[in-house]
């Protein structure tokens, strides 16, 4: 059985719970245990797949095809494993799992109630990860604040189950915000007394606190918020701004997080070795190479929307040493000017996934500037819709060429639903083609050559399809199906052979990017953004050498 890290949040929203927690499961499992981390979100929707980017950044697909928060790509890329739908708990589907139960009789005809009922609910899904035979650590991470109403749930369940087990196998690790006034030139340590005070008035006393700052925690300040919280002083862990957050587990291992877990666990781990991290975060910071990536999408005001393409440009980086700078592009602005202004100076364009008819004839527009320029190109999920869409349309000829998604009466539906969607268009929440599937490589293409494989798999999450009525014309006209699906024989890649780099890919490929193992499309990707200006090789001093 798991001993059990939980992770809470006070002060204010938005300090880092998941780099946080994704921080300390690397930072263990890098002595050498197992561990794993479950995030519980308090929101009444059953997943985030029905919710906009903009309430709540983009949804995170798993292997197993669950709709999360964008909280466990963090955990995957940390941990590099993948993990499933056990790891995502929401209210909703607490409360679904008890409705469905009590509509069929399940409570002979108790009350229902949040306690025992709910706790009771939260506590097994806990368990049920927690109870593994080969789990050392489970980290928990509770989403919100404390004081928010609809976590309490989660915190009393939480109560209830450090009750159960042996005080050497829980610990509460909380995470808070400790302000520097710049006017007095002081760090206040009040809002954390008051954080750490509502945590103790539910029944939890943390037994580490996680204290972000930008300034450095003085000696008086941890003191003060030792005292104040009934925390011993070695406990109180500053967490400062990083210019990366692949270095916070750097900074927090420097503030001996892992060896104070440890010790309140009563575990025995040898020394993390770190090399291999310190060398990657050192390649972030200090590339001498860089080049612009323009992500034109329809969620660019708030980049959490596409935290996944964003970290995984970053690992494309790393792996050609080298700094990517992106350009966030908002497609409906392409629809107003030319694309060679809003473009121009940039060195490889990507399109990410979405939904509705909002920006696409701005998506299209990139997709043309892209291919007419010979600009790298990598389109994911509706940036293959739209890039087929566009060659249908100026290439061969297909001048009314759309998705039926957006013109229900195109003549030419090079992108359709897929028939086992049929139906399911008023039914949103969980029924996309979502998780992985298999997808077999053409010989001699990008992308065969890019993953050194003849198959993959990857994950999905979309609803309409490449059309195969279309894919002789599209091959005929200089388009390679370059990646299959052998299941189904549906279109998942194709390329422009006379393009320096043109691929298109229906799939997720950002999902299974890791910062120490990039993903290979992205990795190529961002070579050939470099490979294709001289501009974009910095001048480099030049080192003195002795003799």
């Amino acid at each position: 059985m798991a001993k059990y890290v939980f992770v809470t949040g006070g002060v204010v929203s938005s300090l880092g719970k998941g780099i946080a927690a994704s921080s300390l499961g690397y930072l263990l499992k890098n002595r050498g245990l197992s561990v794993s981390l479950l995030k519980c979100d308090p929101y009444l929707n059953v997943d985030p797949g029905t919710m906009s980017p903009y309430q709540h950044g983009e949804v995170y697909v798993t292997d197993d095809g669950a709709e999360t928060d964008l909280d466990l790509g963090h955990y995957e890329r940390f941990l590099d494993s993948d993990l499933s739908l056990e790891n995502n708990i929401t209210a909703g589907s607490i409360y679904k799992t008890i409705i469905d139960r009590e509509r069929a009789g399940g409570y002979l005809g108790g009350t229902v109630q949040v306690i025992p009922h709910v706790t009771d609910e939260i506590k097994t899904r806990m368990r049920q990860v927690g109870d593994r035979d080969d789990l050392d650590v489970l980290i928990i991470e509770i989403g919100g604040t404390v004081g928010d109403i609809e976590s309490l749930p989660f915190l009393e369940a939480i109560r209830q189950l450090r009750l159960d087990l042996p005080p050497e196998d829980t610990l509460v690790m909380h995470l808070t915000y400790v302000p520097f006034i710049r006017a007095a030139q002081e760090l206040k340590s009040k809002p954390t007394q008051h954080s750490v005070r509502e945590l103790r008035e539910i029944g939890l006393q943390p037994e580490i606190l996680l204290c972000r700052s930008e300034m450095g925690l003085t000696a008086s300040v941890r003191e003060k918020i030792a005292l104040f919280s009934n925390v011993h002083s070695e406990r109180v862990i500053e967490a400062l701004d990083v210019e990366t957050i692949y270095e916070v587990p750097l900074r927090l291992h420097e503030g001996h997080l892992d060896s104070r877990v440890l010790d309140i666990l009563h575990l025995e781990a040898p020394e993390p070795d770190l090399t291999e991290w310190r060398e990657m975060v050192a390649k972030i910071k200090t590339a001498p190479r860089e080049c612009t990536v323009a992500v034109v999408g329809k969620y660019t005001h708030l980049q959490d929307a596409y935290k996944s393409i964003k970290e995984a440009i970053l690992h494309g980086g790393v792996a050609n040493d080298a700094r990517v700078a992106i350009r966030w592009v908002d497609s409906e602005e392409l629809e107003r000017r030319p694309a060679e202004d809003v473009l121009d100076g940039v060195d490889a364009v990507l399109v990410p996934g979405g939904f509705g008819d909002r920006g696409i004839e701005g998506k299209i527009k990139a997709v043309t500037w892209a291919r007419t320029r010979d600009v790298p190109y990598l389109g994911i999920c509706l940036g293959l819709q739209v890039a087929t869409i566009e060659y249908a349309r100026n290439v061969c000829g297909l001048t009314d060429a759309n998705s039926s998604e957006f013109d229900a009466s195109t003549p030419h539906p090079v992108i359709d639903l897929m028939p086992d969607q049929e139906g399911h268009e008023d039914r949103m929440g969980g029924t996309m083609r979502l998780g992985s599937y298999p997808c077999r490589l053409e010989p001699n293409s990008l992308a065969r050559e890019a993953y050194g494989v003849d198959s993959v798999g990857e994950r999905h999450r979309h609803r309409w399809e490449f059309s195969n009525d279309y894919r002789d014309k599209l091959r005929e006209n200089g388009v390679r199906i370059s990646g299959v699906n052998p299941e189904r024989d549906l279109v998942e890649i194709w390329e422009i052979p006379e393009h320096p780099w043109f691929v298109a890919v229906q799939f997720h490929p950002e999902l299974k990017s890791r910062p120490n193992r990039p993903h290979p499309l992205f990795t190529r990707f961002v070579r050939a953004a470099l490979d294709r200006s001289p501009r974009t090789v910095r001048e480099e001093t030049p080192v003195a050498v002795n003799g």
